[in-house]
């Protein structure tokens, strides 16, 4: 992840599991909300003040949030209770590769790798929801040899496992 600290306590520098591991979350949403708002600002976009609140509300914990808990959310802070306010913000944060769609649980996550090219696996625990990102290079290349060996050339792919995270396996020993 490039950024310009080494920190024990930053999950960056520490682990890739953001959702598992103990970590300091503040230091870690603070560093890709910063990450965010440089992206945006590089590429002409513009981080608008809802967009930014969902943003920072995908944030909160390493969770996946359906755009009605989202638009909850954003009506509690005076944002309004129409639902294409919240579906254009997750929306323009999906397309500006800042947040992810989590397809079985129809809902988004924050991305923790904000700028960087990455084919992500997302690791969904059954128990709690909560949402890791695991590099998946490896089976990216293997899905997409597979397909050319068939003529397929893949456009966009997501890969979604389902399981129990460190601390619900814990809870059920």
């Amino acid at each position: 992840m490039p950024h310009d600290h080494t920190d024990s306590d930053c999950p960056g520098c520490a682990a890739p599991d953001l959702a598992f591991a103990a970590h300091d979350h503040a230091h870690c949403a603070a560093d890709v909300l910063a990450r965010a708002e440089a992206l945006t600002t590089a590429s002409g976009a513009r981080l608008t003040p809802v967009r930014r609140r969902v943003l920072e509300i995908l944030l909160e914990n390493h969770k996946a949030m359906g755009a009605y808990d989202v638009l909850q959310r954003l009506a509690a802070d005076g944002y309004g209770n129409q639902p294409p306010v919240a579906y254009r913000a997750l929306e323009f944060l999906v397309d500006h590769g800042l947040a992810h769609r989590i397809r079985r649980l129809n809902a988004f996550a924050a991305c923790m790798h904000p700028g960087e090219e990455h084919a992500p696996a997302f690791l969904i625990c059954r128990a709690c929801d909560a949402v890791a990102e695991a590099p998946a290079a490896p089976v990216r290349a293997a899905l997409d040899s597979a397909a050319a060996a068939l003529g397929f050339v893949i456009e966009r792919s997501n890969v979604e496992a389902l399981g129990l995270c460190p601390s619900c396996q814990d809870a059920a020993a």
